[in-house]
């Protein structure tokens, strides 16, 4: 999943916060609903401008961004 291709920041939309291309539905809106368990079928009734791969661009979006900020855990080695 290419997230770049839908996740957009322009400061004429929702004061500069990062949006799913398209929408005014902001990636911190459909991550926290995600946190809460909402299902994607629930978050695409909720806000029917988005799709499916919108949903898996922001998770896509959520997992580069632990990958990049989280340090990488030291493997214990075997004796």
């Amino acid at each position: 999943m290419n997230y770049q291709d839908r996740i957009v920041r322009d400061r004429a939309i929702c004061g500069g916060e990062t949006v799913l291309r398209g929408t005014r539905v902001t990636l911190r809106t459909v991550l926290a609903s995600l946190a809460e368990g909402a299902t994607v079928d629930q978050i695409l009734a909720d806000f029917p401008t988005l799709t499916t791969d919108d949903v898996r661009a922001a998770i896509a979006f959520a997992a580069a961004s632990a990958a990049e900020d989280l340090p990488t855990p030291e493997v214990p080695r075997l004796p």
